[in-house]
């Protein structure tokens, strides 16, 4: 699979025992349908989202794109919980794409969400 934001190859990582896509050079993660709930401890968002944070602000704005599965248009998507995660989803596989950094930040709800729910705009 190649990765929908660069284009580059997706690696296939193992990480409690289910398999998710990391993009081998924007380090986005790619996550079939049910992989997000299953993964979504403190521990293995850390070793799954290895990419720089910066990085992964930047890839951000290409937020207009197909599924790389079903090749239909993502779903942009906001977490209500933490409102400046901002990531796409399929709504035909119901695959989900995390620049880099996103999924450890989902992963982990702090005081300082608190605040980057207040500085972050809304998502057009």
């Amino acid at each position: 699979m190649r990765c929908p934001k660069c284009n580059c190859e997706m690696e296939k990582q193992i990480v409690s025992g289910i398999q998710v896509d990391r993009c081998s050079s924007c380090f986005g993660l790619w996550f079939d349908s049910g992989e997000i709930e299953r993964l979504s401890t403190r521990k293995a968002a850390e070793t799954i989202d290895i990419g720089d944070p910066a990085l992964g602000d930047r890839v951000n704005v290409y937020d207009r794109y197909d599924c790389p599965q079903c090749r239909v248009p993502m779903i942009r998507m906001v977490d209500p919980a933490q409102t400046h995660i901002w990531f796409e989803k399929c709504g035909s596989c119901h695959g989900s794409f995390f620049d880099a950094g996103e999924f450890k930040d989902l992963a982990t709800f702090a005081l300082s969400d608190l605040f980057k729910r207040l500085i972050t705009g809304e998502r057009t």
